[in-house]
């Protein structure tokens, strides 16, 4: 197995997050199964790529059939360009108007919904010549961003006739994709658009990771985001297809102290937990500054040498305790917090009442990544 390192804060930490790119591209292979052959497939990477680092996972992506990134903000295209990533980016949220130029200058294509954005795009292209790359997101019911379903025809016509930027697509986000009633009124907005303007030649976008699974829709391109990670998001009871999926991201720290606590003595702040009778307590370098929520105290499990061991006592910033009972453990062990079989991030979700996608993100903030194939 190679083993690649790479963190830029802190790298003597004997805590890391681990990135399987085997898993990664395993899961893009399943989920291509399901995709019609004449479909883009366009990869999430925000969010650093759901906090598995984007940079380290991208050419795994592209080799695994991949063809588009999508990304949240122009810094985040620019760091894949800056690894020298040639494959189209677009980023699907909003776009200062003082940026535009740098997404254009950089071959990144961009949302526009609205007249300041036409106007940003006319002024980069008489001052450098370039067309900006642009791809027009509709509001069919997110009520987030893009221009109303309403309104949208006439926009779309308007950005068609612009000779100062290069229409590229139009597309659209579905509020409650595990809804089916919801959805498809957001379907029907879309269609009433898409089948009222001239689309030859553009992307049309509206699935997402959970409707890539659950419906046919008009379109030439998919955006999944989640499952190229190994989770599911929420899914409608009905399927076209569920992929077998592999979860990418493990959590690991080596044991720095083990000792007895006996019987009425409490663990960690608080002492929200106490001994009964003697306790091997192991602690690790991992704690809520870390990203694991401290809402876990007591509540989740490890892997210690492949039995499984309770986290007692509140998590603090820098530390968490483990009861390893009779276990043959010594300072230097690797426990194993959450990993592809039993310790998922799922689970972690369900006691804190949010949704995986949360937690991914959590974890990159000073732990290292390890990049595994």
């Amino acid at each position: 197995m190679k083993n690649i390192r790479q963190s830029n804060i802190n790298i003597h930490k004997d805590a890391w997050v681990e990135i399987n790119l085997e898993n990664l591209a395993h899961n893009i292979r399943e989920i291509k199964k399901g995709i019609p052959q004449n479909k883009k497939f366009l990869g999430i990477v925000k969010a650093d790529a759901y906090g598995h680092g984007a940079q380290m996972i991208a050419k795994t992506m592209l080799a695994s059939g991949v063809d588009w990134f999508g990304v949240s903000s122009i810094d985040e295209g620019l760091d894949l360009r800056e690894i020298k990533i040639k494959a189209p980016i677009l980023v699907v949220g909003a776009v200062p108007v003082w940026a535009v130029e740098s997404a254009a200058q950089n071959d990144i294509s961009i949302a526009i919904f609205n007249d300041a954005h036409l106007e940003a795009c006319k002024d980069v292209f008489d001052r450098t010549g370039i067309r900006p790359k642009v791809h027009v997101k509709i509001d069919t019911g997110m009520n987030r961003i893009g221009v109303r379903s309403e309104q949208a025809v006439e926009f779309i016509n308007t950005v068609k006739s612009a000779d100062y930027l290069n229409f590229e697509g139009i597309f659209t986000h579905l509020a409650a994709a595990e809804e089916e009633d919801a959805t498809k009124e957001q379907f029907k907005r879309w269609n009433e658009v898409i089948s009222s303007v001239e689309t030859k030649g553009l992307m049309l976008h509206i699935q997402n990771t959970a409707a890539t699974f659950a419906y046919e829709i008009p379109s030439n391109m998919v955006r999944v985001g989640i499952s190229l990670y190994g989770l599911y998001p929420d899914l409608p009871e009905k399927l076209i297809y569920k992929p077998n999926l592999k979860q990418v991201m493990s959590l690991k720290g080596r044991i720095t102290n083990i000792h007895t606590v006996y019987p009425n003595e409490g663990v960690s702040y608080s002492h929200t937990f106490t001994a009964y009778e003697p306790a091997r307590i192991a602690t690790i370098p991992i704690g809520y500054a870390d990203g694991v929520d401290r809402k876990l105290s007591n509540q989740i499990y490890a892997k210690l040498n492949g039995e499984k061991i309770r986290q007692v006592g509140n998590i603090t910033m820098d530390q968490m305790m483990f009861d390893i009972g009779d276990t043959e453990a010594k300072i230097g062990d690797v426990v194993t917090l959450l990993d592809e079989e039993d310790l998922s991030l799922d689970s972690w979700a369900k006691i804190l009442g949010t949704i995986n996608y949360e937690l991914t993100c959590r974890l990159k903030v000073r732990l290292p990544r390890v990049y595994t194939r």
